[in-house]
């Protein structure tokens, strides 16, 4: 198939104006023609969102070990041109973490549903006072057989796991961890120099940032001024409830082409405002804005689409906003040999978007997605 007459983002030179023709790979990027080409119209042709940290959607999280409720989540995000994910779990046993994790689905080449390439653990290993909406009777300290348990039940698929290093034995756990996977700070109470020492031990991510964790002052600047000086990519929530959109264009500049969009999005994502549960906790979604009982947010209702729409409208520049909902979050875990660019070899993954950023299209493995399916 054949894509003519698009500004196509490059990770090189931003816009260029082109084509492509591809299966279900890329075979080639640059002048297509052709009567058999689809005519782009002048529209924007970007690779496919590339989530990293997303939990679930319309009333299904990953955490359930349902494989019927994780297919549906897959074809909510591919429908808003997120691609690929990585299958985020939350704060629970280790028992229920496996179950999990052994009901995911990775790899399958349904052009209806989003890829998952592995699995995000998203705790337990995290501090109480910053545990967030995580389930605070199943927090664990940092135990790297207990991770590598888990790594072999999904069948070595973990791409990232979250950690508070000050916990005992968080250093260690870092260290051992990082030579098998992404290691993020998050959910922590550590200090800036806690936190340069993780970064040196092995970490280089860091999860949702601002959000569990201190926040970034003058003569304290914790985990944020870690990972900047660092050179760490960090996780950034853009729904404008999580970040202040000043803070949003202040985070694109202390960490250039290091920025990864993420929708956190949860079971109510997709949903009527509400009463739900998350890991047996009741939370309400209200304006957009689920939390629990005391007020806390407990993850985010959006898709990367929205984010991407948000942070232009917020005043960053969309071929740095595309750049941080497609090659950076594919960088940031290994991934980016595989998808986050549109270049030959790649997966055909793209979005057409037009001059409001609305969707028009979505290609997966190279073929156009239903969105009625």
């Amino acid at each position: 198939m054949k894509i003519k007459n698009a500004k196509i983002w490059t990770k090189e030179d931003g816009f260029v104006p082109g084509g492509v023709a591809f299966g279900e790979r890329i075979e080639s990027v640059g002048d297509v023609n052709g009567t058999d080409a689809l005519d782009a119209n002048g529209m924007y042709l970007i690779p496919g969102f590339v989530d990293i940290h997303v939990h679930g959607g319309l009333k299904h999280d990953f955490s359930d070990a349902d494989a019927e409720g994780n297919a549906v989540i897959a074809r909510r995000l591919v429908q808003h041109g997120v691609t690929s994910h990585l299958a985020t779990t939350m704060t629970l046993p280790e028992d229920m973490l496996a179950r999990a994790v052994r009901q995911v689905d990775f790899g399958t080449d349904d052009p209806q549903r989003s890829c998952c390439l592995g699995v995000h653990l998203e705790g337990p290993f995290f501090s109480y006072r910053k545990r967030g909406a995580q389930i605070a009777k199943y927090l664990h300290k940092p135990d790297v057989e207990m991770y590598r348990r888990l790594n072999e039940v999904c069948g070595g698929r973990v791409k990232l796991i979250a950690v508070a290093p000050e916990l005992d034995g968080g250093m260690d756990f870092i260290e051992q961890a990082s030579k098998e996977t992404t290691v993020s700070l998050g959910h922590t109470c550590a200090e800036y120099d806690v936190a340069m020492e993780a970064f040196r031990r092995g970490a280089n991510h860091a999860t949702h940032l601002f959000n569990g964790m201190d926040p970034f002052l003058h003569r304290a600047p914790g985990v944020v001024g870690a990972a900047m000086d660092a050179g760490a990519y960090v996780e950034l929530i853009c729904d404008g409830l999580h970040i202040h959109p000043s803070v949003v264009r202040a985070v694109f500049r202390m960490f250039p082409d290091r920025v990864t969009m993420i929708s956190d999005a949860i079971r109510s994502a997709g949903l009527p405002e509400g009463r739900y549960n998350i890991g047996g906790q009741d939370v309400t979604m209200k304006n957009g804005k689920t939390t629990l009982p005391d007020g806390t947010i407990a993850g985010s209702n959006i898709t990367l689409h929205d984010a991407l729409v948000n942070v232009v409208r917020f005043g960053v520049p969309l071929e740095v906003a595309i750049e941080a909902a497609t090659l950076r979050p594919a960088q940031s875990v290994g991934l980016d040999d595989i998808v986050g660019s549109i270049e030959p070899g790649k997966r055909a993954d793209f979005v057409l978007l037009d001059e409001e950023l609305a969707i028009k299209a979505i290609y997966h493995y190279g073929k156009e997605v239903d969105p009625n399916e």
